[in-house]
């Protein structure tokens, strides 16, 4: 009988997955390793190696499907020998009980810190005999095989006439001609129901299935926005000043530009090792404080908004911070990212600057407790020395979990955050 390949779990807490793509065809050779086909989980498309040979003999769920459970049969691998009548015998065959998903574990406390997910197997699929049931193996050319399927036809019935009986395409002419039994073929796949026309009264429209990613997103912010009892602090920095050193740094760089944000990043990762307060987390029997700044970076993609981390970034330059964000970011924007690069940061940034938004308080990304707002930098009126003056002023908003972190800590996290930012030469000693 076929082997099943099985949908995966690909992260510990996986139940179901998209399948995005195919990257072998029916009746394409696979060997242990090559992969096949790639899964969308819900912040990343990973792809899935075989662990058996054979060929790929049948596609049980087509590309683009949605919601496929895990330990799901996706498709059927012929072993060697095996042809298209095993596949036959398949689809006659009792069906047997899907085998149950994997009963998740209990879901970790808010504020646990999600462990770095590594990336795992394809799920090895049940044993499956390498005989038919008839315990003899059929052997047909390729030709044949491909006839036969087409006409349904059960090959185990046939004698062959070609070289240590092999069946042949004459064999399945003369089938043919005599009136073989077929096999009885698969009930065709039902086709998805059409649009339901608007109600009465509603304009026209068009839906858009959620993704994986989308789902997510939505459990995730309406738990931050129910679970953590949000509050916000606003001030405002002078980036004059880390405008000119950005200026003046990038002068002396051909590519790989510093941005205003990978400063934003490193300040945030500095003014948590000066308040380590700050870098926390919630969790029902303590609260946890972490010892190195993993900021969790926005990025805003084609699925939704994801957070690559940039970890340890309290001990990294600027020019590190700066290329490591701008892979992170292009992978994450390519479904590439692996789960531990943006599973288990401390503390987030969501940076809105570049599309002009002055001011915006962020969700708490879970289970962390703040998250850094950062708005355009503009000209403003300021009063210095007494005097009126014009300086480049940027907002930042701190949302954060009052179960971890008081006003006052989150008052000292940002006044030390502005002295970071208005004296960036700090930073690089």
């Amino acid at each position: 009988m076929p082997i099943e390949i099985l949908m995966p779990a690909l992260s510990p807490t996986m139940t179901e997955g998209n399948l995005a793509k195919w990257l072998k065809n029916e009746g394409e050779a696979v060997k242990a390793g090559d992969v096949i086909a790639e899964i969308e989980t819900d912040k990343a498309t990973m792809e899935v190696e075989a662990v058996d040979e054979g060929k790929l003999g049948k596609i049980l769920v087509p590309a683009g499907s949605q919601g496929v459970k895990v330990n799901q049969p996706i498709a059927l691998l012929l072993e060697e020998g095996e042809d298209a009548s095993a596949l036959a015998k398949a689809a006659t065959a009792a069906p047997k009980p899907a085998a149950p998903a994997p009963t998740p574990a209990p879901a970790p406390a808010p504020a646990a810190a999600p462990a770095p997910a590594a990336r795992q197997p394809a799920a090895v699929p049940a044993p499956a005999a390498a005989v038919a049931t008839t315990g003899e193996r059929v052997f047909a050319s390729p030709l044949a095989r491909r006839m036969a399927q087409q006409a349904g036809l059960d090959l185990a019935g046939l004698n062959g006439s070609g070289p240590h009986g092999r069946i042949v395409k004459a064999d399945i002419d003369a089938a043919l001609a005599r009136g073989a039994p077929t096999a009885a073929k698969p009930a065709p796949t039902p086709t998805a129901p059409a649009p339901a026309a608007p109600a009465a009264g509603l304009p026209a429209f068009t839906e858009q299935p959620h993704s994986m990613m989308r789902k997510v997103i939505a459990r995730r912010l309406v738990e931050s926005k129910r679970e953590a009892p949000h509050f916000y602090l606003t001030l405002d920095c002078n980036i004059d000043r880390l405008l000119q050193l950005r200026q003046e740094i990038n002068a002396k760089r051909e590519k790989d530009k510093i941005s205003v944000n990978d400063f934003v990043i490193k300040a945030c990762a500095l003014a948590l090792k000066q308040v380590p307060a700050a870098n926390a987390s919630w969790t029902e029997n303590a609260v946890r404080l972490y010892q190195a700044s993993d900021v969790s970076v926005a990025v805003a993609t084609p699925g939704g908004l994801i957070t690559p981390i940039i970890r340890s970034a309290e001990t990294k330059s600027l020019s590190t911070i700066s290329a490591e964000m701008k892979d992170l970011a292009a992978r994450a924007r390519e479904n590439k990212l692996k789960p531990e690069e943006y599973q288990g940061g401390t503390f987030s940034v969501s940076n809105l600057g570049m599309f002009g938004i002055r001011e915006f308080a962020a969700v708490i990304n879970p289970p962390q407790g703040a998250i850094l707002a950062v708005g355009a930098g503009e000209q403003r009126p300021i009063v210095k020395d007494n005097a009126l003056a014009i300086a480049t002023m940027m907002s930042c908003t701190l949302s954060v979990d009052h179960r971890v972190v008081d006003g006052a800590i989150g008052a000292e996290f940002l006044a030390a955050f502005k002295k970071l930012i208005e004296d960036p030469l700090s930073m690089l000693i």
